[in-house]
């Protein structure tokens, strides 16, 4: 459909869609391959001659169902997922101009967020999503689903507990006034990190703090999550101290959100996606994404972290 009004129309909804999908997926590739799946499916409607009065309901409803879909398949391959299981970060500069298609990602799709929507079934996660991040009516929600509004209802207040009782904490996007505060405090502890200044780091922690590693069995991360704040920042020291030796640096960014950074080898590859969770002037937990499979929608990936054989 280039050019065509639909054409035009359609594209403009393409960073919506993508949304919906990661919050669905908690993955980059598989958001992007559900939006262009739909917009397939738009263009043989249109050449069987379907008439669609409105296209944002229409491709609203079709991402919605071809994530249900791919979510039963998902949840299988997680069930035998190696080690902690962390979504796919999406990652902007820290000027927040990112990809279009990641312009309207909602700041609520934190890492956390996304982590704690593993507990619901599918269509929980569908109606969750759609009602909570998004906030779109159970009118739609209904429609998108394909399930009744009183079911949608039902449904919704299952997951809402879910969620909740599974949330260390309110999981709500800061404030302006306090988004500055804390890509402060994620500079000032990614500094110390570096400069290996564990008396600063503690200061920066909260007593609760955790530290989440993905590698997905591939790469040298921790198997399971660490409790102890002293021991989670002496990994974090030693592992960015190995990692000067052989020149890598770190970049800020925000991740899903969040202030994080993307660590690089000497050639700029990445080596991992770092967020920080940023409550109360103190940092509550830090998750560290070195899949490379879940990496590489971000550009070249480094070995240095590698597993042999993997």
């Amino acid at each position: 459909m280039p050019g065509s009004t639909d054409g035009t129309e359609a594209a403009g909804l393409r960073p919506l869609l993508f949304s919906i999908a990661y919050g669905m997926t908690g993955s980059v590739g598989d958001a992007e391959d559900i939006v262009q799946d739909a917009f397939l499916g738009l263009t043989r409607a249109h050449r069987a001659g379907t008439a669609i009065a409105d296209l944002k309901p229409y491709l609203t409803t079709t991402v919605t169902r071809l994530g249900i879909n791919h979510l039963g398949s998902a949840r299988v391959r997680r069930e035998t997922y190696v080690g902690e299981w962390l979504p796919e970060p999406v990652v902007v500069s820290v000027d927040r101009r990112g990809p279009a298609e990641h312009a309207e990602l909602a700041d609520s799709l934190s890492m956390a967020f996304l982590v704690l929507l593993e507990s619901l079934s599918p269509v929980e996660r569908a109606v969750f999503v759609l009602r909570e991040v998004f906030e779109y009516g159970y009118p739609d929600v209904a429609r998108f689903t394909g399930k009744s509004e009183v079911n949608c209802r039902q449904i919704f207040s299952r997951a809402r507990q879910r969620v909740a009782a599974g949330a260390k904490a309110p999981d709500s996007a800061p404030p302006p006034e306090r988004r500055a505060e804390s890509e402060e405090l994620a500079r000032r502890f990614f500094e110390a990190a570096e400069g290996g200044d564990m008396d600063a780091l503690l200061g920066m922690l909260a007593p609760d703090a955790v530290f989440y590693g993905d590698g997905g069995g591939r790469t040298r991360t921790i198997g399971k999550p660490v409790t102890e704040p002293r021991l989670g920042a002496q990994l974090l020291v030693g592992g960015f101290r190995l990692g000067r030796g052989l020149g890598a640096s770190l970049r800020p960014v925000l991740v899903n959100g969040r202030p994080g950074v993307v660590w690089q080898d000497a050639e700029g590859r990445v080596i991992s996606v770092i967020d920080l969770d940023i409550a109360d002037g103190v940092v509550q937990a830090i998750r560290s994404v070195s899949n490379p499979d879940k990496l590489r929608h971000l550009g070249p990936v480094s070995d240095v972290a590698l597993l042999p054989g993997k």
